[in-house]
């Protein structure tokens, strides 16, 4: 019989946890965590997920997709047009990596402000 995990939380190392939540506050809307500070922020969603960024002294952010510093992990989100989503992730701070795995039309790979990698795909 397997375990009936409900996966609850994901946190992400960074230099700066109230900048990091607020990018993906903004890109998400996801709701503040109200016990937020400078050295862990986080952002709630209304089914109990929970996104945590916490600070790391000496930060390395991801090189992808190489691995001299390795991703770890990397979020994707449903968009509803790539587009759109990739404009306005821009806007807030996001990069674009010149390396693209995926179809133009189908998934695109970013950066979030502290590096780690993320994909947004065609919902």
């Amino acid at each position: 019989m397997s375990l009936q995990m409900k996966l609850v939380a994901i946190t992400l190392d960074c230099p700066d946890p109230p900048a990091l939540a607020a990018f993906y506050q903004q890109a998400t809307g996801l709701e503040p965590h109200p016990k937020s500070d400078a050295d862990f922020a986080g952002l709630n969603r209304a089914d109990g997920l929970f996104i945590g960024f916490q600070r790391v002294d000496d930060y390395r952010a991801p090189r992808w997709p190489g691995q001299t510093v390795p991703q770890q992990l990397h979020l994707c989100f449903d968009v509803a047009d790539l587009d759109e989503a990739e404009a306005r992730l821009l806007e807030l701070g996001a990069g674009k990596p010149d390396h693209q795995p995926h179809e133009a039309g189908r998934a695109r790979v970013l950066t979030d402000p502290a590096g780690h990698p993320f994909c947004i795909c065609q919902a």
